[in-house]
């Protein structure tokens, strides 16, 4: 199986993530193996590290290129991201020494034209990272209430011609289902002016993130699951995430901020009384470098947000 995908700040993540070559580290999202085996390489045979994915093609993929491939131990767990302490409780493992997560859609997922990520490829409506779910993209498009969509892709794509589109989606569909991502396109074409579409990135980008979005409840998982992740690391314990827009990399931001500052009494009060200790230190981001935005141009908005556990 080809699966293309070039792991963005990837020596940024193995340099920050690992701190113990005997420890055990978790990459929530394993995709291709890309940042799984730039860790796997820095651990001794005491260590392990495990990868998680919900993708079946990521899965196969993994498989092939981490276990057994290194000297450390290693295990390839199919599960969405926001299940993995279910995956840790599994295997008999309380605390670990690191824990990944690389968010979005991956460049394999984009560029397979009959996954329906991709604005830019002819294919069905889909959008779905996990192949067994329910919802997909195409139930979106041609179910949800006008007032739905024009919500969702305002939301989560911060389209300014979300109404628009949601008008111009519900009166094609009367006429026959909207059942691939072109179809999809040129009505979003249709519906922003030409003068809005000269300028920008390409017109359908925007409302493909809010569906690719809604279909996987990708930030209704974040907040939950970072303080999970948190909970399960050991003293001096480090996470990373890299996020790819603004909404997501607000949620990691804020919650990050949060888990920092501990104490949530209002201002006023001159004492704590909540009692919420901090469970964080050392927050902070890396972008990636010029050579590597020039070398991979999807790595353009791309930041590494990390923190260290107490």
């Amino acid at each position: 199986m080809e699966f293309k995908h070039t792991s963005i700040l990837l020596q940024e993540s193995v340099d920050f993530l690992i701190t113990d070559k005997k420890g055990i580290y978790v990459d929530c999202t394993m995709g291709g193996a890309g940042h799984s085996r730039g860790f796997a390489a820095q651990l001794e045979p005491e260590g392990m590290l495990i990868g998680i994915d919900q993708d079946d093609d990521a899965i196969a993929v993994a498989g092939e290129r981490l276990v057994d491939k290194f000297p450390c131990k290693t295990a390839v767990v199919k599960s969405n991201f926001k299940d993995f302490a279910s995956a840790l409780d599994v295997m008999e493992i309380d605390k670990i020494d690191g824990i990944f997560f690389d968010l979005g859609v991956s460049s394999y997922q984009l560029d397979t034209p009959e996954r329906g990520f991709s604005y830019m490829h002819d294919g069905p409506l889909d959008m779905r990272m996990n192949k067994e779910a329910k919802l997909d993209a195409e139930y979106v498009v041609n179910h949800y209430k006008e007032d739905q969509l024009a919500e969702l892709i305002h939301k989560y794509g911060e389209e300014r011609w979300s109404k628009r589109i949601a008008q111009f989606v519900v009166a094609a569909r009367k006429h026959q289902p909207i059942t691939t991502t072109f179809q999809l396109v040129e009505i979003i074409k249709q519906a922003i002016p030409k003068g809005a579409r000269m300028d920008g990135p390409h017109p359908a980008k925007r409302t493909f993130q809010a569906i690719r979005i809604e279909v996987n409840n990708e930030l209704g998982i974040l907040e939950a699951t970072m303080e999970a992740a948190v909970n399960r690391l050991k003293s001096g314990g480090r996470i990373g995430v890299i996020t790819f827009h603004s909404l997501e990399d607000r949620i990691i931001k804020q919650t990050f901020a949060r888990l920092a500052k501990g104490c949530t009494c209002p201002p006023q009060l001159p004492v704590c009384v909540c009692g919420k200790k901090p469970l964080l230190k050392k927050v902070g981001n890396i972008v990636p470098s010029k050579q590597e935005v020039e070398e991979n141009p999807r790595s353009r908005s791309a930041r590494l947000r990390y923190a260290i556990k107490i």
